[in-house]
């Protein structure tokens, strides 16, 4: 009987982890051609400065035409791997906070200043956990738009990772860590603390009692509020953390082409102007607002056999 209560209450610790992680990887799986735009738009203006970034329509369809669809999913077992680990942290720990302020509250509602501190603090833990993932998914999407000879050639994910730090130290796995954080915070506070303060707002708007949780046209109201507000929020430090990701030393000088986050900031201030900072917005917004509105649904009923399941 107590064997049977300990398994319970295992299950229940593990709910957000597991529903979570499952419910990213299933949305990373679906957006990943868009992700993959999103990098290369990201990208376009350092190796083709002064050029017109394309969309990201025209990026993918000269892909398929040149490499077939397959490419359009270069790096999907790097994206997959990371969410296994990046967005289980993220939303389990995001998840795992927020009951408790609720608890420590009473079971009263927090305020938002609460859902704030609490999605960067799952954000930047998680970030912490899950960059080596997110270096070779930069690496392997970002590879194809190098000259032939400057290619690395990775195999796979566990390659990308294995050559990484055998060729250029276990410090390059952790490259752009400051933006990444920064970027995890971002995104956390934009997708699930935005998330969970829209609901109350759009559930009182539409009379939606939650009683049962919230109704569909809850969830989608809030997670279209929700995506936005996470690509609006992230995009700069996303932008920062791939081409900090991606760079590799100069052929000739053997220097990098940024020290760190304040000088990438300041190269591309200087060269593409503050809306550099918002490079592959559309692409970026086209991945954030499915990616979240997926997983924000999706989790309600990933959630919902899961409790059935270890009733």
């Amino acid at each position: 009987m107590s064997s049977n209560k300990g398994n319970k209450s295992l299950a229940k610790n593990l709910e957000p982890f597991v529903c979570g992680g499952t419910a990213a990887s299933f949305a990373s799986c679906i957006i990943h051609p868009i992700d993959l735009a999103k990098v290369r738009m990201q990208l376009f203006g350092q190796l083709n400065p002064g050029k017109k970034i394309p969309s990201f329509p025209t990026l993918l369809g000269d892909m398929i035409k040149k490499d077939g669809v397959a490419s359009i999913y270069k790096g999907i077992d790097a994206a997959i791997g990371r969410q296994m680990v990046y967005g289980t942290a993220r939303i389990g720990l995001h998840r795992t906070f927020s009951d408790k302020l609720v608890e420590l509250n009473g079971g009263k509602p927090v305020s938002f200043l609460q859902k704030t501190l609490s999605g960067m603090g799952s954000g930047a833990i998680a970030v912490c956990i899950g960059t080596p993932f997110d270096i070779a998914l930069v690496r392997l999407q970002a590879d194809s738009m190098a000259p032939e000879a400057d290619r690395r050639n990775y195999k796979h994910v566990f390659d990308a990772l294995i050559r990484t730090s055998t060729e250029e130290g276990t410090g390059a796995l952790y490259k752009g860590l400051a933006p990444n954080i920064l970027r995890g915070m971002a995104m956390n506070v934009g997708m699930l603390a935005c998330y969970d303060q829209a609901k109350e707002v759009v559930a009182g708007l539409l009379n939606d009692p939650m009683t049962d949780g919230p109704s569909l046209p809850t969830k989608l109201g809030s997670s279209a509020i929700a995506g936005f507000t996470a690509a609006l929020f992230s995009l700069p430090f996303d932008l920062i953390k791939s081409r900090l990701m991606a760079q590799k030393p100069d052929p000739v000088t053997k220097e990098m082409p940024y020290r760190g986050v304040l000088d990438c900031s300041v190269k591309i201030l200087q060269k593409e102007g503050p809306l550099g900072f918002f490079g592959g917005f559309s692409a970026y917004y086209g991945r954030c607002a499915p990616h979240a509105m997926i997983i924000l649904l999706s989790i309600e009923t990933i959630t919902s056999s899961y409790r059935k399941t270890f009733r």
